[in-house]
């Protein structure tokens, strides 16, 4: 009987697993980064050790410090979670030769699973039918090459060791394989530590499904029924739901028993996921999770059953209680990630201080989160903040739940991706079922959330609170005040100027007319050319500058010079060019790290590089340069 648990992990996941522990009466343990001194997570724990520096590789990924971590708090168990080291067999090896319950499946049945290559194998094996592609042994680039202009175009490049998108690209030709095989070979080995490599037939517009698997270690297999996990972003999953509006009460149970089967051909024990692409042909087995899902509270929801309890009980000997039979779904669930990512500026991360936090409550939600007010949001980790899960009757009420638990969560310090969210929930397409993994490619116009300007009255009401604060006594007449105030739908420029009226101002610039302002306790009180100006009790954000003078450029900084910035922080893992060379439009510049995705930063013109201020390795700001450009020849 287990203990004490060690949670080698962090974020709502390490919430998650410290809470059901404690409900079955084990202690939970945690670890930290020394980024994560003051994280979220820690309050759930018992007791927890800082493993190592922010970088995972010296923490989160550090074997030797967990484990040394795990003998200074006694832990007895420990529970890896997802990411990190969830999957690596050796991991799982350590930790039982350390005399520790690992929860999870045996070591020799992760190797087996976790490798995608293996699994496939196995899986053709026991009669499932398994997407065309390369698996061999040979692993070097012109074999590779050879293989993806065998199998033909397009083409999946996929980490063998891995899964949340990491390592993974798709190649619609063969002049663009070089280039995303060494992508692909970096961000796996950074993300997994192992660079193998397997190439599958790209499937055109397929359902994304995935069987939940329980097997105990007397023999006993079920599946918990499946998620339609089909709307995703750059290979990472978005929106996931259960049961999925595709499958039938008869292809289920097909794809059900074929999920068991290849959880059998590799001996599995503990929670687990087979996942499957759907397309009018059939159904092809992808690969196995040997791990818990990101998105498993939707299961958790339909069929009544706390999967992280029952992996703890697995891993302490006991035995399934319930049959195949006796698992059916009750109404249906839907999870949306909430992450860091800004929308407005094609979902890049987004690093900061949660200033305000407020999630959804209410019959039927569910709010599993890393995070909250006053979190730092880094860039060394995951971006992904919550997880935002709805249960009702029948899908059409799931989705009216979902729209509007996510009009109740709100977000300030950090940029995240509730207005995407938001549309993919109002959107016919998917209120009628009808998705697949092409579903944002092919509906959503990312312009949507281009940031438009505050209303005239924020603006006025920011500057009426500027200019009560200042100090100094104003002069009447000529430019007494400028005032620069930006905010994420672009800048406002205005110069204030005292009138003989008192807590009165004369405005010009972009806002013409006069400005009163008074305070009277917390109460703002303004006037603009005689009429109130309202607070609508929405919250704007701006921030504030002093212009040089009135006629102040307000185009993006550095570009009147070439100047090509970080568009968020980030480590540069790849510098693709060299002071003097001349680049083509689109050609790659360099590579940027960040949140564990890698980002292509490219020429947007014909150019000469005139310097080139980053080197590889480097950790840079947002905004910090990067590449300096000038005119060609």
């Amino acid at each position: 009987m287990m203990r004490r648990l060690l949670i080698a992990n962090r974020g709502e996941i390490a919430v998650r697993v410290a809470r059901a522990a404690r409900e079955m009466g084990i202690a939970p343990l945690g670890i930290f980064s020394e980024a994560d001194v003051d994280a979220y997570h820690l309050g759930f724990m018992d007791d927890a050790r800082c493993v190592g520096p922010a970088p995972a590789a010296q923490s989160y990924l550090n074997a030797e410090a967990i484990l040394a971590a795990a003998r200074e708090m006694r832990a007895d168990s420990l529970h890896p979670g997802y990411g990190f080291l969830s999957e690596r067999a050796a991991f799982a090896a350590v930790v039982h030769d350390a005399g520790l319950i690992f929860v999870g499946p045996t070591a020799e049945a992760m190797a087996a699973s976790g490798s995608k290559i293996e699994a496939k194998r196995r899986a053709a094996k026991a009669g499932v039918p398994t997407v065309p592609g390369y698996d061999g042994a040979d692993q070097s680039p012109p074999r590779l090459r050879e293989e993806a202009a065998r199998i033909g175009f397009p083409i999946l490049i996929k980490a063998s060791a891995g899964g949340g998108g990491r390592g993974m690209r798709v190649v619609r030709e063969l002049g663009e394989f070089d280039d995303a095989l060494a992508a692909a070979k970096r961000e796996a080995q950074g993300a997994f530590g192992d660079d193998t490599l397997l190439l599958e037939r790209y499937l055109v517009d397929p359902r994304h499904i995935e069987f939940q698997i329980l097997a105990d270690a007397h023999g006993a297999i079920v599946h918990v029924g499946e998620r339609e996990c089909s709307i995703q972003r750059r290979h990472q999953k978005v929106v996931e739901e259960a049961p999925s509006p595709a499958l039938t009460q008869e292809l289920r149970a097909e794809m059900g028993a074929a999920a068991v089967r290849v959880a059998a051909s590799v001996g599995y024990v503990s929670a687990g996921t087979a996942e499957f692409m759907l397309d009018r042909a059939g159904y092809y087995f992808l690969e196995m999770n040997a791990r818990l899902q990101v998105e498993h509270p939707v299961t958790e929801a339909v069929y009544g059953i706390d999967l992280v309890q029952w992996q703890l009980r697995i891993a302490s000997g006991e035995r399934l209680t319930f049959t195949q039979e006796e698992l059916q779904p009750r109404g249906w669930a839907i999870e949306m990630r909430v992450t860091a990512e800004d929308p407005s500026l094609g979902m890049l991360p987004s690093a900061g201080r949660i200033e305000r936090w407020e999630m959804p409550s209410g019959a039927g939600m569910r709010v599993d989160a890393g995070v909250t007010s006053g979190s730092e949001v880094g860039l060394y980790y995951d971006s992904m903040l919550a997880k935002l899960i709805v249960h009702a009757s029948d899908r059409a009420a799931a989705i009216a739940r979902m729209q509007r638990a996510l009009g109740d969560f709100h977000v300030e310090g950090v940029r995240t991706n509730l207005p995407l969210l938001s549309w993919i929930a109002c959107d016919d397409a998917f209120r009628a079922g009808e998705i697949n993994t092409s579903f944002l490619e092919q509906r959503l116009n990312e312009s949507i959330f281009a940031p438009s300007p505050p209303p005239r009255d924020a603006l006025l009401r920011a500057a009426a609170e500027m200019l009560l604060a200042d100090a100094p006594p104003w002069r009447i007449g000529g430019v007494g005040r400028p005032i620069l105030l930006a905010s994420e739908g672009g800048t406002t420029a205005l110069w204030a100027s005292a009138t003989a009226a008192l807590s009165e101002w004369r405005l010009d610039g972009d806002i013409v007319g006069t400005l009163a302002a008074t305070r009277h306790g917390q109460r703002l009180d303004v006037w603009f050319d005689g009429e109130p100006v309202v607070d609508d009790g929405r919250r704007y954000s701006f921030t504030t500058a002093e212009p040089l003078g009135e006629h102040v450029q307000m185009g993006a900084a550095g570009s009147a010079n070439g100047s090509i910035a970080a568009p968020m922080p980030g480590r540069v893992v790849r510098v693709a060019v060299r002071e003097g060379e001349e680049v083509a439009p689109h050609q790659l510049l360099l590579v940027l790290e960040a949140m564990k995705m890698e980002h292509r930063i490219e020429a947007s013109i014909a150019a000469t590089v005139r310097a080139v201020h980053v080197r590889e390795g480097e950790i840079v700001a947002g905004g910090a340069p990067l590449v300096e450009l000038g005119s060609p020849g």
